[in-house]
């Protein structure tokens, strides 16, 4: 039997909407699908009724599944001949171990291909109506993860903070809602309390919830507002065009 292949695909924040073509020609042609938890019944439903779907969820905080043995999951079947798309939530190579596992499908001899969907930091700006770079406001964007990996530091908010300050940057931070108490004052070295802040829980999706408050207020705002994972916060001056952001908290339900 003729070795398969192994599709990574972004489904994006969650909307079917926002699926590029490619995308979902992936998702009809496979043979076996090993889905995340964060992708919605709706993109799924794309494939074929005798693809073989396989829920491997991996979420923070939560009981997910191994790792390593859904990289095995993806070598055993693509050995077997099968047309393998691991379907991810939001883009492959920003935050979702896409390249853990092209390195680990390359190694094994498997033929991998990536399809990058639109990840949730920039789907939850767009949400608001504003950009993640703006000419006058910020020159650049930062995506970082407020997660840290078992046994290391993580993230150096406050140099990261400076940096942001300085070079006029938006910071988009994935999974740092709970840890937004340590983010928060780690940011308060170089920020100050007044810079924007917008927290967007499930981003795209018809529950959506968003918060636009202050980096003063930042953890203050998640705890009253009740918003959880998966969020995502947005820090720097672009949110300032948020319409009505004049109040001091605005809340929002899609």
């Amino acid at each position: 039997m003729n070795t398969g292949k192994v599709t990574l695909v972004g489904a994006g924040p969650g909307d079917p909407e926002l699926l590029t073509l490619k995308a979902v020609k992936a998702i009809q042609a496979a043979t076996v699908l090993l889905v995340d938890d964060l992708v919605s019944p709706g993109i799924v439903a794309f494939a074929s009724p005798t693809a073989r779907i396989v829920q491997v969820g991996k979420r923070g905080g939560c009981k997910s599944t191994p790792q390593a043995f859904i990289e095995k999951l993806m070598v055993m079947a693509a050995k077997e001949g099968e047309n393998v798309v691991r379907l991810k939530g939001g883009d492959p190579f920003i935050f979702g171990r896409g390249g853990e596992e092209v390195e680990h499908l390359q190694a094994a001899g498997i033929e991998v291909q990536v399809v990058n969907g639109i990840t949730s930091g920039l789907a939850a700006v767009t949400s608001l109506g504003v950009p993640l770079t703006h000419r006058e406001h910020a020159h650049g964007v930062v995506f970082v993860t407020g997660h840290a990996q078992p046994g290391s530091q993580g993230t150096d908010w406050r140099a990261l903070a400076a940096t942001a300050r300085d070079a006029k940057l938006t910071l988009v931070i994935y999974m740092g809602v709970s840890g937004a108490a340590r983010i928060q004052e780690e940011l308060l070295t170089a920020l100050p309390a007044s810079t924007p802040v917008a927290v967007v829980q499930h981003a795209s999706l018809p529950d959506e919830r968003s918060a636009v408050t202050t980096l003063g207020e930042l953890d203050a705002t998640i705890a009253r507002e009740q918003l959880a994972s998966p969020s995502v916060i947005v820090v720097g001056d672009v949110i300032s065009g948020v319409a009505a952001v004049a109040a001091p908290v605005q809340f929002h339900v899609a």
